[in-house]
């Protein structure tokens, strides 16, 4: 009887500790559409009234977890009768991401200009006393969900990917886990960084020198972070992509390897290299990959007259 329940605790620690690595190297996979999610989910709040914005982050993380509650199961299914589909899956989720950051990079280098003034026209407008404010939030919230539902199905598509081949309860463990802590995290900080400019305003307007001090920078700060997360969300998304379609292709993936290893044992900056490598490959090929898959869906859209 002792002896049996030694097995089983041992069991029980060997599938946690599998759950462990596997959630750590999920989220690493998925680090990528994170740095995305936050940017868009915190952009999706603009125009909202500044006493309503935690109402909408919310109502948005319960969709958020309604999406999840389909993806996880569906996501166990396909791992359980149709293994074969995980790596395409995973490929074109990779392609996916190389395909969404390239065409940001692309708009915003060649329109962003027009879409500074067009959003600030967007926002003048959506403060207009013909806006009905319970139609446009809910109208947010669809919109947000709906990209929800995209965001959260190319991070579980990247952690089915990592946990294929494990058993039934680690692939349920470490999706459940990624899906809970993707949101709860992603929606935790949006909903402070959407409130970083009221923390800022209320700082600035303490009896305090040091307080006031400390809410002017916040408030010149708050700008730059969504600025920064959405630079470094699409850096990301290459990064991320690109590493997803070399580690598909076998024979690109030994050929890094091998590149690196290589470039590893050249004197001095050997080290560097041979670190650095394989990053920068996968950049390369996210973007390339990102940037042949915007050039075919241009010419389909010129071909069909769109």
């Amino acid at each position: 009887m002792a002896s049996s329940l030694l097995a089983l605790l041992d069991d029980i620690a060997t599938v946690l500790d599998d759950v462990s690595v596997m959630t750590k190297v999920a989220a690493k996979k998925t680090a990528g559409v994170l740095g995305d999610d936050l940017a868009l989910n915190a952009q999706q709040v603009t125009g909202v009234k500044a006493d309503r914005e935690l109402p909408v982050v919310w109502a948005v993380a319960k969709g958020s977890i309604r999406n999840k509650l389909i993806l996880v199961p569906a996501a166990l299914a396909i791992s359980a009768f149709l293994p074969w589909l995980v790596t395409p899956l995973l490929m074109v989720g990779g392609l996916f991401l190389c395909y969404e950051g390239f065409e940001k990079l692309a708009h915003r280098l060649l329109h962003g200009r027009e879409d500074e003034a067009a959003k600030a026209a967007r926002i003048a407008a959506l403060a207009g006393p013909d806006v009905d404010p319970v139609a446009f939030e809910k109208d947010k919230i669809r919109g947000a969900v709906r990209t929800d539902l995209i965001l959260s199905g190319e991070i579980i598509a990247i952690t089915l990917g990592t946990v294929a081949g494990h058993p039934f309860a680690t692939q349920l463990a470490v999706l459940s886990g990624i899906s809970a802590l993707m949101t709860a995290g992603v929606y935790g900080l949006v909903a402070g960084i959407v409130k970083l400019d009221d923390g800022g305003l209320y700082l600035s307007r303490r009896p305090s020198t040091i307080a006031r001090g400390i809410g002017r920078g916040i408030l010149r700060m708050a700008p730059w972070l969504m600025k920064t997360l959405s630079v470094v969300g699409t850096a990301a998304m290459f990064l991320v992509g690109g590493g997803i379609l070399t580690h598909g292709l076998h024979d690109v993936a030994t050929w890094i390897q091998e590149t690196a290893t290589g470039l590893g044992a050249l004197p001095t900056v050997g080290t560097v290299l041979g670190a650095l490598a394989p990053t920068v490959i996968n950049g390369v090929v996210g973007i390339a990959a990102g940037g042949l898959v915007v050039g075919a869906v241009a010419l389909l859209r010129r071909l069909r007259g769109k």
